[in-house]
């Protein structure tokens, strides 16, 4: 099952060894992909809509393995229960919504809980504020260009340690680690600049967007 580079890269993140479920899974090729490699004991695709799992039913079925995978219809996590899969991947909605899945099961928020593997649609910087605030610590943030756009794939972990991030650190993570990060920081840069635009000058967000944008500038 071919996978494109961002999920390619999610699907690096999963544990081995223990089942997954891929929330959201849309077309299905994910989910196809993981049950076809022989890695995990049980593959559970979901989606919110019958639409998008019908089209996952039928790509499991070209791919001979809907016998590997199970299909849920229901919204965000609510489709599993504590200590079923070991990781969950989120991929394709937006920071808010995701975030937004978490925090109805309280079970995600467990050193026991599974690893989080998420793609955000939109506002990387976001997300990563929110995981830090909430006791999760980044294992991987690896910056992925896909179809024109980059995107951050990202495995969380939870540990209870509550961290506030600096911008820098909400707007880059831990991209820096991979050869790609230059392309990556130069969109989210760009990005910052679209945003500053609309930010109040004086105000702290408005200082704190110039002190980066002039560092990144050298000075």
């Amino acid at each position: 099952m071919a996978l494109d580079a961002r999920l390619a890269a999610a699907a690096q993140l999963v544990r081995p060894g223990l089942p997954v479920a891929d929330i959201g899974c849309d077309h299905g090729k994910l989910t196809a992909a993981l049950a076809l490699s022989g890695l995990y004991p049980r593959v559970i695709g979901s989606d919110l809509r019958a639409g998008p799992l019908e089209k996952a039913r039928r790509t499991l079925a070209a791919a001979h393995c809907q016998d590997r995978a199970e299909l849920r219809l229901g919204d965000g996590l609510s489709v599993l229960r504590p200590g079923e899969v070991g990781t969950v991947v989120i991929a394709g909605v937006s920071a808010q919504t995701a975030w937004q899945m978490l925090e109805a099961v309280p079970w995600v928020f467990d050193p026991a809980g599974p690893r989080l593997v998420l793609i955000p649609a939109t506002r990387h910087d976001e997300l990563r504020r929110w995981l830090a605030a909430h006791g999760f610590r980044l294992v991987c943030d690896r910056p992925v260009a896909a179809a024109g756009r980059w995107y951050a794939v990202m495995a969380a972990e939870y540990d209870g340690q509550k961290r506030a991030l600096t911008l820098a650190e909400a707007l880059y993570g831990k991209t820096g680690d991979w050869p790609e990060a230059a392309g990556y920081q130069a969109k989210q840069r760009e990005k910052l600049a679209k945003l500053r635009r609309g930010v109040p000058d004086g105000s702290p967000a408005a200082r704190e967007m110039d002190a980066l944008l002039r560092a990144e500038q050298g000075g």
